[in-house]
């Protein structure tokens, strides 16, 4: 959707950020002229046929093409109000902190148009999951904030939708076992926990298109591997995969 300035269009984009930098003592600065849109790439990746119905179906995936850092968002902010980009970055920090407070109290997070942020609980490294029925109950101090869960707000989506321009790349459709090799998936999940304290079979499923069955499978072969650097924590639905100790590579527990 594009939106209109009396002196050229803007993107909807655009006309919240104008919107934004309104306010007492602030007058937003809004682009006189449209803005350039990159277009994202896209591919279609085919899905295993685990049903055996001799039909293999291929769906759009969507290639990421670098990371936007914190400096580049303020820029842009910055760039589209009255707001410094160092204004823009402080209040991001002061978001931050002001989210872990709220989520340490045992409160979920909604920011409007943006998502819904949660603390997810796991246990610390060394504690075993407690079996169901069992007398000894879990203490305080064994579990702790494993990461955060985000659900995206239905007018983000709908955001990042309006407008966009898709290239396709690529010819016939790429099967999701063939994108990398394993050793490529080991080291695409070690680069994720990183950034990130815990990786679930979703996020793997994510970096390397493997389905979830098989996402599953190969991450616990990981995990039971000592010099894969890779270690499961949790049990059943709640098992996540960390870091494996760098004192415990080559003897730790899996």
């Amino acid at each position: 959707m594009q939106i209109s300035d009396g002196d050229g269009d803007l993107s909807a984009g655009d006309a919240y950020l104008c919107r934004a930098g309104a306010g007492p003592g602030r007058v937003a600065r809004c682009p006189s002229r449209p803005q350039r849109h990159d277009m994202a790439r896209y591919k279609m990746q085919e899905m295993p046929d685990l049903n055996q119905t001799g039909e293999r179906r291929s769906y759009p995936r969507l290639i990421l093409d670098g990371q936007t850092t914190t400096d580049e968002l303020a820029g842009a902010i910055a760039a589209a109000t009255t707001f410094g980009a160092g204004e823009v970055k402080g209040l991001l920090g002061a978001l931050a902190e002001r989210l872990a407070v709220e989520m340490r109290r045992g409160k979920s997070v909604k920011l409007d148009g943006i998502g819904t942020f949660t603390a997810a609980l796991g246990l610390r490294e060394g504690f075993e999951a407690e079996t169901p029925g069992a007398a000894a109950r879990r203490n305080a101090r064994s579990i702790c904030v494993k990461g955060v869960s985000f659900r995206p707000d239905k007018a983000l989506v709908s955001a990042t939708g309006r407008g966009l321009s898709l290239e396709r790349v690529g010819g016939r459709a790429a099967a999701s076992s063939d994108r990398y090799t394993p050793a490529e998936r080991a080291a695409m999940a070690l680069a994720f926990l990183d950034e990130r304290p815990v990786l679930r079979v979703a996020d793997y499923c994510r970096l390397t298109g493997l389905l979830p069955t098989r996402a599953r499978e190969e991450l616990r072969r990981l995990a039971a591997d000592p010099q894969s650097g890779l270690a499961a924590d949790g049990k059943g639905s709640h098992r996540v995969y960390v870091k494996r100790p760098a004192e415990n590579n080559g003897g730790g527990r899996p």
